[in-house]
């Protein structure tokens, strides 16, 4: 199980912060854009575990089998996090993380985190590479925690390509600058102080923008029941054909990565599948 260790952090806005990480393997790292990371956030007083990495395993899971034979109290947290981008050069990744009010163990860990802190990482996974399908026009939603992978799916965007996203945060301080090569047509939905995943903001936003003619490719990521919502509405009011939208609940409004799935995650996991 390869480490991470913090060499750098530093504050993008009020309520992100960015943590730069060096460790094995980041020099020869293949990276794509949403390129998503297992990171293992250790208990206090537990060191991240050495779990098994081997080559051979045909379905890379003897990592994930011994990670659940790790005795509750002791087992670290395992998060799912997008890397914001990758620097060869210094074999390091950048990953932003955002610092919510009811803090879980990443936002405690990320609010705390010093050059010299380590975590374990499982990934990148070419499994989950999902590139955006060719469209006359490109359609982004979600909110602050999906800001990585539509950044980084923009920077990846050729010249020409024309391209609306739709990003949800606490005001204007919580902006961040996006670089793309594309004609792109961006609107920051401002929530106020209501917390994340309250609130129609984000959805009002995109039902009020007519969706444009021609072949279209939507990407949406956020607060697991505001994605359920956008896709229902593109499918149901927009037009879209569902494998015109690729969609990930990121988080769940009070619940965690370690909580069982409900029977709407369970649903949403039964159509991507389906897609």
């Amino acid at each position: 199980m390869p480490l991470l260790h913090v060499t750098a952090v530093h504050p993008v806005t009020p309520h992100v912060v960015r943590v730069r990480f060096t460790g094995d393997g980041l020099d020869d790292f293949p990276t794509w854009p949403d390129q998503q990371l297992k990171l293992l956030i250790p208990r206090p007083g537990h060191p991240v575990p050495d779990l098994p990495a081997d080559r051979h395993d045909k379905y890379g899971m003897a990592w994930y089998q011994a990670y659940q034979a790790i005795p509750a109290p002791e087992r670290p947290r395992l998060r799912s996090y997008t890397v914001r981008a990758h620097h060869p050069d210094t074999r390091s990744i950048d990953i932003d993380f955002a610092l919510h009010a009811d803090a879980g163990p990443a936002t405690r860990w990320a609010a705390s985190a010093r050059p010299g802190d380590t975590l374990g990482r499982y990934g990148p996974s070419a499994v989950y590479r999902t590139p955006l399908r060719a469209a006359d026009r490109l359609l982004f939603a979600g909110d602050e925690t999906a800001i990585p992978a539509i950044a980084t799916h923009l920077a990846a965007l050729p010249r020409g390509t024309r391209a609306t996203a739709f990003i949800e945060v606490r005001d204007t301080a919580e902006q961040q600058p996006l670089d793309t090569a594309a004609e792109l047509d961006l609107h920051w939905v401002h929530r106020g102080p209501v917390p994340p995943g309250h609130g129609t903001g984000l959805l009002d936003a995109v039902r009020t923008t007519p969706f444009p003619n021609g072949k279209a490719h939507a990407w949406v990521a956020g607060e697991a029941a505001t994605v359920r919502a956008l896709r229902r509405h593109l499918i149901d009011h927009a037009g879209l054909d569902k494998r015109q939208i690729d969609f990930t609940g990121y988080w769940r409004l009070a619940l965690a990565q370690d909580d069982p799935p409900t029977e709407e995650d369970l649903a949403e996991a039964r159509e991507r599948v389906a897609d």
